[in-house]
């Protein structure tokens, strides 16, 4: 098998950019946004997040599953420009909302988040697959997704620089000029896929990859691994603000937390080749977890600290970003499913990642203001709860899926 250009797989990966920008502020920013706005509770919030979060989980299968019936035909880039205007309308909308009553504002809250939900998905779930379908070479696997994670890192990045300094209308221009570069470059110069011609089954063939037992061992990884990460994205900017009290650093901490992730990159590429990428995967859940309970005994004006913690969790989230992905292009070749069911895959990897952050927020959010807190309260009960949420589960959460990976049959795939 013919090794990929760095050229090429950059082009690929560059489109992972635009979405980075455009998946930040919605699982980061939009809960303190509309609280603030519009003056919406942290339960209602928390509720409009799990509903639409898990409206949109459900639809992806479906999306994965409308790719592989019609790729051969249409290709990977025929889905990614039905998702363009989903994309910029939803986005824009967003955060750009009119001047309303509470009731409007929730009404245009869910109405937005469903329109990029639904464009997001699409494009996502596209795009993973092309990257899945361009090689099962055990020496590009990772650089592929690598190296597409990088460049999401980089659009992380650079909404979290946009929205500290100018605030979150400047990203709509950010978003929509990186998405027009990214789009370009993928439909105009990554190299195609491999594809096999797949039969019109029925629907329900939306289920092959839980026949994969591979997978379910994967699926099962993801979804607990994924509610660790989802809780602290949800809650950073109230843990930020009333636990650690340095909102005038919270962009900082984004941005320290993510470029440590970016500069990982490598490293764990390194170390997967060596020791394959289920073990190296084992191996930073454990670091995340003995860096991450640190946060739990955190007090107002930590800052060194609470950025040390940001970088070191980080190098660990490079290996959330850049293993997953590679060791389910792996689990897919097992499965005999290779340039054929790659939709279906990775439809079913983005439902549990988007059912994980349906949980994160619809279960957190309201369970704290159950607890007693109040955003922009310092209450010594309230935000004590905070640090159990934001650090101790998440620290649990990560111990079971570190478990489940290690009985896991993904050695050596």
């Amino acid at each position: 098998m013919n090794r990929l250009s760095v050229k090429s797989i950059f082009f690929y990966g560059l489109f992972g950019l635009p979405l980075s920008v455009v998946a930040l502020p919605i699982y980061i920013y939009v809960p303190q946004f509309y609280a603030e706005r519009f003056g919406l509770s942290l339960t209602l919030i928390g509720a409009a997040l799990l509903v639409t979060r898990v409206f949109d989980a459900f639809l992806d299968p479906v999306i994965g599953m409308w790719i592989d019936r019609s790729r051969n035909e249409r290709g990977f880039g025929y889905f990614i420009l039905i998702a363009l205007p989903l994309l910029a309308i939803g986005f824009l909308s967003l955060f750009n909302p009119p001047a309303l009553e509470q009731s409007p504002a929730f009404a245009w809250f869910i109405g937005t988040l469903l329109l990029v939900y639904t464009g997001f998905s699409l494009a996502t779930i596209a795009h993973q697959s092309w990257g899945a379908a361009l090689t099962q070479a055990l020496h590009d696997r990772s650089r592929v997704t690598a190296t597409r994670e990088a460049c999401g890192l980089v659009g992380v990045l650079l909404a979290a620089g946009v929205a500290g300094a100018y605030g979150l209308s400047w990203l709509g221009v950010v978003f929509i000029a990186t998405l027009t570069i990214g789009t370009i470059a993928l439909l105009k110069w990554s190299p195609a896929p491999v594809c096999v011609p797949v039969q019109r089954e029925r629907w329900t063939m939306i289920l092959i990859p839980f026949h994969n037992p591979r997978f379910r061992w994967l699926f099962a990884v993801l979804l607990v691994n994924g509610i660790a990460a989802a809780i602290p994205a949800t809650l950073f900017l109230f843990f930020a603000t009333d636990r650690v009290q340095l909102p005038q650093y919270a962009g900082l901490f984004i941005m320290l937390y993510f470029a440590a992730a970016a500069c990982s990159m490598p490293l764990w590429v390194a170390v997967a080749k060596r020791r394959g990428e289920a073990q190296t995967w084992l191996i930073a859940m454990l670091l995340c977890a003995a860096v991450f309970v640190w946060a739990y005994g955190l007090q107002a004006g930590a800052a060194f600290s609470f950025g040390l913690i940001s970088i070191l969790s980080g190098i660990t989230l490079g290996a959330d970003l850049a293993l997953p992905p590679a060791l389910l292009a792996a689990v897919i070749q097992r499965g005999g499913h290779s340039g054929q069911r790659e939709g279906a895959y990775f439809g079913a990897w983005s439902w549990a990642t988007k059912l994980n952050l349906a949980l994160a927020a619809g279960i957190s959010l309201p369970l704290l203001e159950n607890l007693g807190y109040v955003p922009g309260v310092v209450d010594t009960n309230g935000t004590h709860a905070l640090s159990v949420a934001y650090a101790l589960v998440p620290c649990l959460l990560k111990l079971v899926a570190a478990t489940i990976l290690w009985r896991a049959p993904l050695r050596n795939i």
